[in-house]
């Protein structure tokens, strides 16, 4: 049995229907409470950060996100010390965790020669970096995202490879003109999972 975090959210469809949205609890207690089993084995549900399809099991309580190791996730056998990341050097009550670097002389050089020394400039250069990569990252999980998703549940629609190439080509006038053709619930899903996939364009709303 898997155990999942309690932030994972998800949708599951029915066909080409959102019939529940939340977390993958509400979710499968919102199908048990209206589907029978032999609609239950039909649903599709995805997880919303991802787009990935999550399997679940109806005769237990038993889910996994398919095709996707999750670090998150622990078998019901595994002990409560071996859960427990073991201790590491550094300043634990600052959040400071030493590890390995490995540099040639002149780039140690440089960083002990920076204010604050290597520590502080290593960190410094860390968050600049990580800043200036941040939209770019936003964008290409949410391509991808979507790219799963349409992949699982829309790769018979008309102009399928249109709406993808127009995803990454940063095309959202053309993306969003081609999904808006396709069933509702798809439709409304796939734009609430490309919401960050374009770099000019803001959240779009369901």
């Amino acid at each position: 049995m898997y155990i999942h975090s309690k932030d994972l959210t998800c949708t599951a469809f029915l066909d080409y229907k959102i019939i529940a949205n939340g977390s993958l609890e509400h979710v499968m207690a919102t199908a048990r409470e209206n589907f029978n089993r032999n609609d239950l084995v039909q649903l599709s549900i995805f997880d919303d950060s991802t787009g990935k399809m999550i399997d679940v099991d109806w005769r237990e309580d038993i889910y996994e996100i398919q095709h996707q190791p999750d670090e998150a996730s622990v078998t019901s056998s595994t002990s409560e010390a071996e859960q427990q990341p073991a201790r590491r050097a550094g300043r634990p009550k600052l959040g400071v965790v030493s590890g390995e670097v490995t540099l040639l002389p002149r780039h140690w050089e440089w960083l002990k020669s920076r204010p604050g020394g290597a520590s502080v400039t290593l960190r410094k250069l860390i968050d600049e970096a990580r800043h200036a990569t941040e939209q770019q990252d936003r964008i290409r999980q949410s391509q991808e995202a979507t790219y799963r998703f349409m992949t699982a549940m829309a790769g018979d629609f008309p102009h399928y490879e249109e709406a993808l190439r127009a995803l990454y080509a940063g095309d959202s006038k053309r993306f969003y003109g081609v999904i808006d053709s396709w069933e509702p619930g798809i439709s409304q899903y796939i734009k609430k999972l490309s919401a960050s996939a374009f770099r000019t364009e803001g959240s779009i709303e369901n």
